[in-house]
C-alpha cells in the first residue's frame, strides 16, 4: 500500500485552486468565520482472535466539508465527492445561514513551522504477512505464558490522514496526521471464575518502536497480570473512604469529570459546572489541570488543530483556581477569548467544536509510596474502564478494573466490582496529596461527544482524595 499525497489535496482532485478559493469566498460572504475542510485518509485494522485471522479491514476515504459561522449560528455541508460541482453546491447550502448578515470576518489562524510527528504513512512500514505473523506471535506467547489463559485477543491499526484547510482570505494549513495502536485482551480462568485483562499502547508514529519484541511482550505481560490478579480479586466494599488514585492512565477520570466541563462551548452556554467560576478556587490548592496539544507523538497531539490554529499547553487549573479555557474558534469569539487550538472534528462531515488532545495533571511532591502509606481505610484504583460524566451537574461514576484494598497504609487484597461515584468540581477539593511520579497513558485514548470521536490523552501523578463514595457489593 503506498502514500500517493505528496501536494495539494486540490492537485490530486484536479481541481483549480483560483475556482476553489472563489466558491469559498462567495458561500462565506459577509459570515464571521469559516473555511473548506479537505480530507484525506487510509486506515487499516487486523484483529486475531483465538489463534486465528479474524479480522482484516483497510479504508480509504475522501472528502471536504464547508463551514460558514454566523454569530452562534453554523451552516454546514460535506461531500465524498470532492470536484468543483459539489463544492458549488455546498457553497450554495452554506450561504444561506447568512441572511442579509454581514460579520467581520475573523482573523485567519497565524502559521507555525512546528513538527509534533513525521509524514511517513505507518500502512506503508509492514506488509500484510509480517503484520499476521507478529499478531499470531504475540498470541501464542500469552498463551504460553500461564495454563489459566483461556482467550486471546490482540489487534493493531493505523491511520494516516491528509488535512488541508482553505479560507477565503487566501491562507491555507495542512497536516500530515499517522496514528498506530496495538491492544493485547486476556481472559483467564480458574475452575468456573473467569477474570479479564488488557493493555494497549500507541501513538502518532509507524509501528515500528511497538511491534519490537521487548514492546510488546511488555503489555502482553501487562494484560496478563491484570487478568490473573482480577481472578484472586475478592468483592469490593461499599461506602465512603479514601482513594488513592495511581498514575497513568487513571487521568481518564479527570479527563472524563473535570476536562470536558472546562472545554468552552459548554461555558458558553453555562451547561457546565465551572460556568462563571472564571478566576475562583475551583479545587484545592496545589492542584493544576493542563491541556497539551504540543507533546510529540502523543495520541492525543496535533501539529495544528481541525480550524488550523496551532495547538498549544493551555493551563486550565493553576494551584486550585480556573484560569482557562479549551477553545475553537466560534466559542473563543463569542466569549471574547483567545482560540487554544482545540477545534477538532472527527472528520471532514463534521463540524468542529472544543476538544481535549493531552489532559493532565502535573507532578507534585510527595512519594507515591507515602500517599498509600497515609491511608488507613481506601481503596487504590490502578485502571478503569468505562465512565459516565453529566457535564451540567459534574456527577461520575466510574468502573475499576484494577483496584485494591489499603488497610492500615498496607495494599491488600485485589478488588472486584469496585466503582468510584462522585462529582467533579466538589472533588476537586478533596485530593489532599499529589504524587511526584506523572506518567500520561500508553496512548489508547479515544474521547466521544456529540457523536464525534477523536484521540486522545490522558494523565496524572499518583492522587490522594478523601470522602470519596465507593459502590461494590462488599460489606
Amino acid at each position: 500500500m503506498t502514500s500517493p499525497i505528496t501536494a495539494s489535496l486540490l492537485d490530486r482532485a484536479d481541481l483549480d485552486r483560483d475556482s476553489v478559493r472563489h466558491e469559498i469566498a462567495r458561500g462565506l460572504r459577509g459570515a464571521d468565520d469559516g473555511e473548506l475542510f479537505l480530507e484525506y485518509s487510509q486506515s487499516e485494522a487486523l484483529m486475531f482472535d483465538n489463534g486465528r485471522l479474524k479480522q482484516a479491514t483497510y479504508d480509504t476515504s475522501q472528502g471536504f466539508g464547508l463551514r460558514a459561522v454566523k454569530d452562534d449560528a453554523v451552516g454546514y455541508a460535506h461531500s465524498s465527492d470532492v470536484s468543483l460541482p459539489a463544492l458549488i453546491r455546498a457553497a450554495d447550502a452554506v450561504g444561506a445561514v447568512r441572511g442579509g448578515y454581514q460579520g467581520a470576518f475573523a482573523v485567519a489562524p497565524g502559521h507555525t513551522n512546528v513538527r509534533l510527528y513525521g509524514d511517513d504513512n505507518p500502512l506503508d512500514g509492514l506488509g500484510f504477512e509480517t503484520k499476521v505473523k507478529l499478531l499470531a506471535e504475540i498470541d501464542a506467547y500469552v498463551r504460553d505464558k500461564d495454563p489459566r489463559v483461556r482467550q486471546v485477543s490482540v489487534s493493531l491499526g493505523a491511520t494516516w490522514q491528509v488535512v488541508e484547510i482553505m479560507r477565503p482570505d487566501g491562507e491555507t494549513y495542512r497536516d500530515i496526521r499517522p496514528l498506530v495502536r496495538v491492544n493485547i485482551s486476556v481472559v483467564a480462568g480458574q475452575g468456573d471464575r473467569q477474570e479479564t485483562g488488557s493493555k494497549g499502547y500507541g501513538g502518532r508514529e509507524g509501528y515500528a518502536r511497538f511491534v519490537e519484541s521487548k514492546a510488546w511482550r511488555e503489555v502482553a505481560d501487562g494484560a496478563i497480570r491484570q487478568a490473573l490478579i482480577n481472578l484472586e480479586s475478592i468483592p469490593a466494599p461499599a461506602g465512603e473512604m479514601d482513594v488513592v488514585l495511581g498514575p497513568g492512565w487513571p487521568g481518564v477520570m479527570l479527563h472524563e469529570a473535570v476536562g470536558h466541563g472546562l472545554e468552552g462551548d459548554f461555558n458558553r452556554k453555562k451547561t457546565s459546572a465551572f460556568a462563571g467560576l472564571m478566576g475562583q478556587q475551583v479545587a484545592a490548592k496545589g492542584v493544576t489541570v493542563v491541556d497539551d496539544g504540543t507533546i510529540s507523538a502523543r495520541r492525543g497531539s496535533l501539529s495544528i488543530d481541525d480550524e488550523g490554529t496551532p495547538t498549544s499547553r493551555t493551563v486550565l487549573i493553576e494551584d486550585g483556581i480556573l484560569v482557562g479555557y479549551m477553545q475553537d474558534r466560534q466559542n473563543a469569539r463569542l466569549m471574547g477569548m483567545k482560540p487554544t487550538g482545540n477545534g477538532r472534528r472527527q472528520d471532514y462531515a463534521h463540524v468542529p467544536m472544543p476538544r481535549m488532545t493531552n489532559t493532565y495533571m502535573p507532578a507534585g511532591d510527595r512519594d507515591p509510596a507515602e500517599i498509600l502509606a497515609s491511608v488507613k481505610n481506601g481503596i487504590y484504583a490502578v485502571n478503569f474502564g468505562g465512565g459516565q460524566v453529566d457535564i451540567t451537574s459534574g456527577k461520575y461514576v466510574f468502573q475499576c478494573t484494577e483496584a485494591y484494598r489499603i488497610e492500615n497504609g498496607k495494599v491488600g487484597a485485589p478488588l472486584k466490582g469496585a466503582m468510584l461515584i462522585g462529582n467533579g468540581p466538589t472533588d476537586l477539593h478533596r485530593i489532599t496529596m499529589i504524587g511526584n511520579d506523572v506518567a500520561l497513558d500508553d496512548g489508547v485514548g479515544t474521547c466521544g461527544k456529540n457523536g464525534q470521536g477523536v484521540p486522545v490523552g490522558v494523565g496524572q501523578p499518583t492522587l490522594r482524595m478523601e470522602r470519596i463514595t465507593v459502590g461494590g457489593t462488599g460489606g
